[in-house]
């Protein structure tokens, strides 16, 4: 399991302008299975995408796709760990 930390390299005017083919690629990835939740930081300088793959390798050919990425919007931090507890409750329920 991967969380991809994004922070901003440019001003919001210029992040808004590329937000839409952003989030078109978010959503090919949540069909795809990669994506679990993922949202703007608050402030918003940047985001958050936890990511299913098997690899970091995996996660950078992810993120190489990422619009943010090819434009240079974002830098990206990226955090392997492996869930060792869960809620019983599912994500949707506790983000309610």
């Amino acid at each position: 399991m991967f969380i991809a930390i994004l922070t901003y390299r440019k001003p919001l005017s210029e992040v808004d302008k590329v937000l839409a083919s952003h989030r078109d690629y978010l959503a090919e990835h949540y069909a795809a299975g990669d994506f679990i939740t993922s949202g703007p930081q608050t402030p918003r300088v940047g985001g958050v995408i936890m990511i299913r793959a098997e690899s970091r390798e995996a996660v950078d050919s992810i993120i190489a796709q990422d619009p943010f990425n090819i434009n240079g919007i974002a830098d990206y931090q990226i955090v392997e760990f492996t869930p060792t507890m869960f809620a019983e409750s599912s994500l949707s329920d506790i983000l309610k």
